[in-house]
């Protein structure tokens, strides 16, 4: 239920975005703005926080993964969909008519399956390797490195 309310909650957001919320953005083109800003200080901040954890799961923790609609209702507190959301309707969708929009947004959902499939399974598969100490902070300093690698093209666009 997780994998599919990320996958499914995020095609959502484009196709709400695209037919109405990236209005609100053209009304105010600073809020483009603010959005980058916080959008970027708050991946830094992640990437500050990626680099810097050093928890192991030690004793394994069983947590329960959030309900489909949780996770749909996720994506719009999300600084990173709201990105990703925005700017897939801008550049893919720049006349925001509404087939243009719809395209994009079922684009998303076949691609979001795989990839989020493919990001749980991965992620299960690591934890073994990522027990040890040594190794969970090489990847967690690899992690915040590819992040912060990332904004470079939003920084200096």
């Amino acid at each position: 239920p997780h994998l599919f309310g990320v996958a499914l909650g995020f095609a959502l957001m484009v196709l709400l975005v695209g037919i109405g919320v990236v209005q609100v953005f053209n009304l105010w083109p600073i809020s483009y703005l603010i959005l980058k800003v916080l959008s970027v200080g708050y991946l830094l901040f992640l990437a500050y926080k990626i680099a810097t954890s050093s928890e192991t799961s030690g004793t394994k923790i069983k947590s329960k993964p959030m309900t489909f609609i949780q996770a749909v209702l996720f994506q719009w507190v999300n600084p990173k969909a709201w990105t990703m959301a925005l700017t897939a309707v801008s550049v893919y969708a720049p006349d925001k008519a509404l087939v243009s929009v719809v395209y994009v947004s079922l684009v998303f959902c076949i691609v979001n399956f795989p990839s989020v499939s493919i990001w749980a399974f991965m992620g299960e598969r690591l934890q073994s390797v990522l027990d040890k100490p040594k190794s969970l902070l090489f990847f967690n300093r690899c992690m915040a490195l590819l992040l912060v690698a990332s904004l470079i093209p939003v920084i200096f666009e």
